[in-house]
């Protein structure tokens, strides 16, 4: 009985989603229950189902499964990766082959002779056949394998000509662009290959924390190779190993049941004891833009920030270490005001996503175009709104404060630890007290925290010791309080969290802390003045909110507010 049957029998879709679909499966000849999970007509639990019935398989959860390293070596990676199966048990004689597509069973064959054992086929989710394959034999185990057959016993040690020919080999380039290709399945923000004597160590940057990711260690002996390949794709000088280097990489990447989508790869080379190491950030040139609905603020902050990038000059800095989403906020921020009344121009470095409406400029060091020479170019442009991506030193705070005093709402960000940080800050650059005090709106600091993964939350109370000594903590949660905890699962990679949110704090300033910056008050006396007259939300008190909400744990609150 032929699935689309088995579907319409089973009340999963109708005639005409039928019909649609079978256009799209003639047109692309993509298999049909593909195409209905793809256009979100079924779930891929409710076609595994079928095409079990259909087929006379019995289907398997693989992540209620143990698998035996012994079972797992019965098949060379270059084979499970070919036919995409995966061996899951063994029994007298008998082994269990997981698959995902059970109109192509001609491996079977292949399978008994390769073993000696007869063949017994169970139906798996692809997804989840893919993840555990990569868990158990490595990213890229099938393009080593066939690597180290070519390279023989010995190292791919070669002399720097003959590097552009391996870079360029077909194999080097599927290892390369599985790699990337995985980190960007697992959602990661950037990749380090990172050599050592006898390790070459690929990392992912996922939240916000890196993981080790799951390469096998003979990739050690192609590192050269990786690493020129890399430069070849970024267009920088494959022969140079002394001078850091920097460039980028468009890389197309297609999710399942999505189409393609554009990344671009910044990359960064540096030379280290042992090789040449890598990072490389990863940027959605197709990711869409987040509101300020969308990023966690408190309904207090919000109301507050949506009346400061709502008034017609001054400026507004948004603080925080690197990677706590910054830029996120300011894009979201000017989203929000943008219209055809308003002349919105960006200067950037890099430009991160693509604002409709808003005129952005890439900061270029080659040819002089730097933060504070393109914000007094674009000032020459009549922008109501500017935004400037970071503010470094003095030359550039100075026009920043120019541009405020002369009608422009300035957006920008600064390298401080909580907001009112942020004015010592301005004033040890060499800016003017009285010229930060009467140019100064508001100040947004923030951090990012893990989310709580949603499939395996568990409330939990916490122990007492998990809160001592911390008063605010001891105060606002209580004895016996219930607080949410992952506990791992697959859909958070045994992490417990899935995804990131925003704590925020914010300060407003009044008449009053002007004052005190025109006099030069340290940052801890402005803080205790803004709390006394409610201009200041606290970044902890946030933290604390999320927390009891069940959003994020102590364990990540406590991370955040001590980075």
């Amino acid at each position: 009985m032929a699935i689309a049957t088995l579907l319409l029998e089973r009340g999963l879709v109708t005639r005409e989603q039928l019909d649609q679909a079978q256009a799209e499966h003639g047109a692309t000849g993509e298999h049909l229950d593909r195409v209905l999970v793809r256009m979100g007509l079924v779930t891929r639990d409710q076609v595994l189902a079928a095409l079990g019935e259909q087929f006379h398989m019995p289907v398997v959860d693989l992540s209620t499964i143990t698998l035996d390293p012994a079972v797992l070596a019965s098949l060379p990676s270059k084979l499970v990766y070919r036919q995409h199966c995966l061996p899951i048990s063994r029994d007298q004689g008998v082994i269990t082959v997981a698959t995902s597509d059970p109109y192509d069973l001609s491996v079977l064959d292949e399978l008994r002779l390769l073993t000696g054992c007869s063949i017994e086929v169970v139906l798996a989710d692809p997804d989840e056949l893919h993840k555990v394959i990569r868990q158990h034999y490595g990213v890229g185990g099938d393009t080593l394998d066939e690597l180290s057959i070519g390279a023989g016993a010995t190292s791919l040690e070669s002399a720097p000509a003959d590097e552009v020919e391996q870079a360029q080999e077909a194999s080097v380039i599927k290892l390369v662009n599985d790699i990337l290709a995985e980190a960007i399945s697992q959602r990661a923000t950037d990749v380090h290959i990172e050599p050592y004597e006898h390790e070459l160590l690929v990392r992912y940057r996922i939240d916000g924390v890196l993981e080790r990711a799951n390469v096998p260690a003979t990739i050690n002996r192609f590192a050269s190779a990786v690493i020129s390949r890399l430069k070849i794709m970024a267009n920088l000088n494959i022969a140079e190993k002394r001078k850091p280097q920097d460039g980028r990489i468009t890389f197309k990447h297609r999710f399942t049941g999505r189409p393609p989508e554009e990344f671009d790869l910044r990359v960064s080379v540096i030379p280290m004891l042992f090789g040449e190491g890598v990072v490389l950030r990863v940027l959605s040139k197709t990711a869409a833009l987040m509101s300020l609905d969308q990023l966690g603020m408190p309904l207090d902050v919000l109301t507050r920030w949506d009346r400061l990038i709502n008034r017609p000059h001054g400026i507004l800095l948004v603080t925080g270490p690197t990677g706590s989403g910054k830029s996120t906020t300011l894009y979201a921020s000017l989203n929000r005001i943008i219209s055809d009344e308003i002349k919105a121009i960006t200067v950037e470095d890099p430009v991160e996503y693509h604002v409709p409406g808003v005129n952005q400029i890439q900061v270029n060091h080659k040819v002089g175009l730097d933060f504070s020479a393109g914000l007094r170019a674009i000032l020459r442009h009549d922008p109501d709104v500017v935004m400037i991506g970071e503010i470094r030193d003095k030359e550039t705070a100075e026009v920043a404060v120019q541009a405020s005093l002369t009608g422009h709402l300035v957006f920008s960000t600064l390298h401080t630890n909580d907001a009112c940080g942020s004015t010592t800050r301005l004033l040890d650059m060499g800016v003017e007290p009285f010229l930060v005090s009467s140019s100064l709106e508001g100040v947004m600091a923030q951090r990012l925290v893990r989310r709580v993964c949603a499939s395996c939350a568990t409330p939990y109370t916490p122990e007492h010791s998990e809160i001592d000594g911390i008063a605010e903590l001891e105060a606002s949660l209580g004895v016996g309080q219930t607080l949410v905890r992952g506990t791992g699962c697959r859909e958070c990679r045994n992490t417990g969290y899935r995804g990131r949110i925003g704590i925020y704090e914010l300060l407003c300033v009044s008449d009053d802390l002007r004052e005190m910056i025109t006099h030069r008050q340290s940052a801890p006396a402005i803080a205790a003045s803004a709390r006394k007259t409610d201009d200041l939300f606290a970044l902890r008190a946030d933290a604390i909110a999320k927390v009891r909400a069940g959003v994020t744990t102590l364990g990540e609150m406590l991370r955040a507010l001590t980075a």
